[in-house]
């Protein structure tokens, strides 16, 4: 005799299944863009759907937009993350994507959902003076990437006392403090791939200097997008500086 409540729940599987691959056929005939990673894929195993270094996501829809007014994922910080999962074709974890690159896909979905001016308000270096303008987020460039990786796509960095490696794939959120940062990146120290060994080295053997130097090198390397723009400056001259978005940035 068939249990009542594993009929229920094997028919609200069948459903929800349903519902996903309608939705899912639904999507797919929705206009899609290829983005190029900053990262160009290479610091992704060999074997792994980033490791192309492209990623396909289609355009936003109003169903979309209610994600982004969404106060519980306001509240818990996840707007971006829930966005991606929504327009992300390729088969991919949205928890896999480095932070590094995921930057590159939220950009390209605010320009192709709403175009590529954004007002940003910028400081003069030369003369301190605050101008509101307006950029082209089109004309931002991917800052060089030159590091070699194996075939893990991690790195190597040899401290005075140890051979590292590490990775760029990974996610800042979690790390509060120094030690967490450097926890998040390295993935062998000397041979030794265990947690437990890599959180020793750090607490034990990684020097102060050594630590700065090597968070310096992980900054100055790392793929990404360059923020550097270059703006007019109202007098017929023009000067160089980074801007931020701001709340508004998925809105016009």
């Amino acid at each position: 005799m068939s249990n009542t409540n594993t009929t229920r729940l094997g028919n609200t599987d069948i459903v929800n299944i349903a519902k996903q691959r309608f939705e899912k056929q639904q999507r797919s005939k929705l206009p899609s863009i290829i983005v190029n990673l900053p990262s160009s894929g290479v610091i992704y195993p060999e074997k792994h759907p980033l490791a192309s270094g492209q990623v396909e996501m289609r355009y936003m829809t109003a169903y979309d937009e209610d994600i982004l007014t969404n106060i519980s994922y306001l509240r818990e910080g996840v707007v971006f993350e829930k966005l991606l999962e929504s327009l992300v074709i390729t088969d991919v974890d949205i928890n896999e994507i480095a932070d590094v690159d995921r930057e590159a896909l939220i950009l390209n979905a605010r320009i192709s959902s709403y175009g590529a001016e954004y007002p940003v308000s910028v400081t003069n270096t030369d003369t301190g003076e605050n101008i509101k303008t307006v950029v082209d987020l089109k004309k931002l460039q991917i800052k060089p990437f030159n590091l070699l990786p194996d075939s893990n796509g991690e790195f190597e960095y040899k401290t005075s006392n140890a051979t590292i490696k590490f990775t760029y794939a990974v996610s800042q959120e979690k790390s509060n403090t120094i030690s967490e940062f450097l926890a998040s990146y390295i993935r062998e120290v000397n041979g030794n791939r265990s947690k437990e060994a890599i959180a020793e080295f750090i607490r034990y053997e990684f020097l102060a200097k050594d630590s700065k130097e090597f968070r310096k090198y992980l900054i100055e390397n790392a793929p990404g997008i360059d923020y550097n723009y270059e703006f007019e400056d109202g007098y017929g001259g023009v000067f160089t500086a980074q801007f931020q978005f701001g709340s508004d940035f998925f809105w016009i």
